[in-house]
C-alpha cells in the first residue's frame, strides 16, 4: 500500500506533462482574436467594482485593436458603512446608486513578448468611449414609530435619525426610476498575462480611469458631489483565443 501511495502520484504526474506536450498550441503565441471576461477592482468601487468583456483583434505582429464594455457601480469616497439594530447595513447620507455602462474602443501594443511555455507577456493599452450613468435611487427601511416602517428613498430633511434606519431596500430596488447621465471615459494601463497556452489568456490590467459626466451626480446630497470621477483600477481577466 505505501509503494501504491508513491507511484499514483508520480503517474498522474508524468500524465499530465504527457498530456500537455501534446498540446498543439504550446508556446504558439500567434493569434487573431481573443474574447476576455474580467473581474474588476477600483478606488471607487466596492469589494467588486464592475464586471467586463473585452474583444480584441490582431492588426500586426505587436498591435491589436479592441472593443469592449463595462458595467460597475461608482461610488463617493465619503460613504460610510453602518450596521443596524437589526444587524443589517446602510450607508449614512446615501440617496443614490450610480451604475457607469461604458462602452469603449481602444489599442493595445505588445512591449514584452514572453518566451515559449515561460515568462509574462507586457501590454501597454488605451481606451476612450461614451459613458452611460444610471443614477438610481438608495432605499432605506425607516421606522416611523415602534410598529410602523417605510421603505423610501434616503431623505436627509426627513430622515435625521441614524437609529431609526433599520436596512436598505432590495437589491436592484428602484432602477426602473433612474435618471440618466451621460459622459465620456477615458482609461490608460499596462496588461501582465500569464500561461503558455495560444488558445486560453489570463492575466491582470492596472491601470487608470478618468470619467466625467454632463452633470453632476448627487449619490449623498449633504456633501461634495462630483462630475467627474478618476480612479485607480485592477482587472483580472481570463478569457481565450483564435
Amino acid at each position: 500500500m505505501s509503494k501504491l501511495k508513491l507511484i499514483l502520484p508520480v503517474f498522474f504526474l508524468l500524465s499530465s506533462l504527457e498530456a500537455f506536450s501534446q498540446r498543439e498550441d504550446v508556446g504558439n503565441y500567434e493569434y487573431e482574436k481573443e474574447y476576455l471576461f474580467g473581474i474588476n477592482k477600483n478606488t471607487n468601487g466596492g469589494l467588486i467594482g464592475g464586471f467586463v468583456f473585452k474583444a480584441g483583434t490582431r492588426i500586426d505582429d505587436t498591435q491589436f485593436s479592441f472593443w469592449g464594455i463595462e458595467l460597475s457601480n461608482v461610488k463617493n469616497p465619503k460613504e460610510d458603512r453602518y450596521n443596524t439594530v437589526l444587524g443589517n447595513s446602510f450607508i449614512f447620507g446615501k440617496s443614490n446608486y450610480l451604475y457607469a455602462i461604458r462602452p469603449h474602443y481602444g489599442r493595445e501594443i505588445i512591449l514584452f513578448k514572453k518566451a515559449p511555455n515561460q515568462g509574462v507577456q507586457v501590454s501597454a493599452l488605451a481606451a476612450v468611449g461614451p459613458t452611460i450613468g444610471l443614477i438610481a435611487p438608495y432605499y432605506i427601511e425607516y421606522a416611523i414609530n415602534r410598529v410602523e416602517t417605510v421603505t423610501e428613498q434616503y431623505d436627509a430633511e426627513k430622515h435625521q435619525s441614524i437609529y431609526n434606519i433599520l436596512g436598505t431596500g432590495r437589491l436592484l430596488e428602484g432602477l426602473g426610476q433612474s435618471e440618466v447621465a451621460f459622459g465620456a471615459t477615458l482609461k490608460a494601463a499596462l496588461m501582465f498575462e500569464f500561461g503558455v497556452f495560444r488558445s486560453s489568456a489570463t492575466g491582470v490590467e492596472v491601470g487608470y480611469m478618468l470619467e466625467g459626466y454632463n452633470k453632476e451626480i448627487p449619490l449623498i446630497p449633504t456633501t461634495e458631489n462630483n462630475q467627474i470621477f478618476q480612479s485607480a483600477y485592477l482587472t483580472f481577466y481570463y478569457g481565450f483565443r483564435q
